[in-house]
């Protein structure tokens, strides 16, 4: 007879007080093995989009980790075969709630600008990653939005909002490849092939 239903036949036939307790204990006993699965290691590779308007308002959004921490949307694959692309319109949506590929904001208002940058992971953040791993690599991209939308964050991610003029945005970020990026933005628009839409790639 399971531990579980002796517990139960017990209690309905006088059984001690002890055996609540125990009952108690069985439970805490086997609750993480059903309930706490640790997360995988964040994989090492991940977008940065800056969200703009044609006149070149750009969007950051203040982290709720770290009061004051300004910056555009970021965030890693969510699996080793997931094209860049799709990384990016996923973390515009769950960031932002700005949907690409919508009446408003058109699949080709994504701008894949086939650059990266490779950068050392903070200490503080090393354990999300795999044992070793020190270096993520940060693939660019750029969605133009036809205004200063409204926009719904993420809480557990995200705090607040705001819509900054390019070069102010970028003195506001707190990373510096941010803010280059963003610095970048008129360059990087200017040699948008004709269309608006450029060549996806899966990684």
């Amino acid at each position: 007879m399971r531990l579980s239903c002796f517990l139960r036949y017990s209690r309905c036939n006088g059984a001690p007080p002890f055996i609540v307790p125990l009952a108690d204990m069985y439970r805490a006993s086997v609750a993480p093995s059903f309930h706490a699965m640790p997360k995988p290691p964040k994989i090492p590779q991940s977008v940065l989009v800056i969200i703009h308007t044609p006149a070149l308002d750009v969007l950051l959004i203040e982290r709720a980790d770290h009061a004051g921490f300004w910056q555009s949307v970021t965030g890693s694959k969510d699996r080793l075969d997931e094209p860049l692309v799709e990384t990016a319109v996923r973390e515009v949506a769950e960031e932002t709630g700005i949907v690409v590929g919508s009446a408003r904001v058109p699949r080709n208002a994504l701008f894949d600008w086939h650059y990266s940058i490779e950068y050392e992971i903070y200490p503080e953040f090393r354990y999300r990653y795999a044992e070793g791993v020190i270096h993520n690599t940060e693939h660019w991209f750029s969605v133009e939005v036809p205004e200063q939308l409204e926009v719904t964050l993420a809480p557990r991610e995200h705090t607040a909002f705001l819509w900054l003029p390019y070069e102010e945005a970028a003195s506001r970020c707190f990373s510096s490849s941010n803010a280059d990026a963003i610095l970048q933005l008129p360059r990087r628009l200017s040699g948008r092939p004709l269309g608006g839409h450029s060549a996806e790639r899966g990684r």
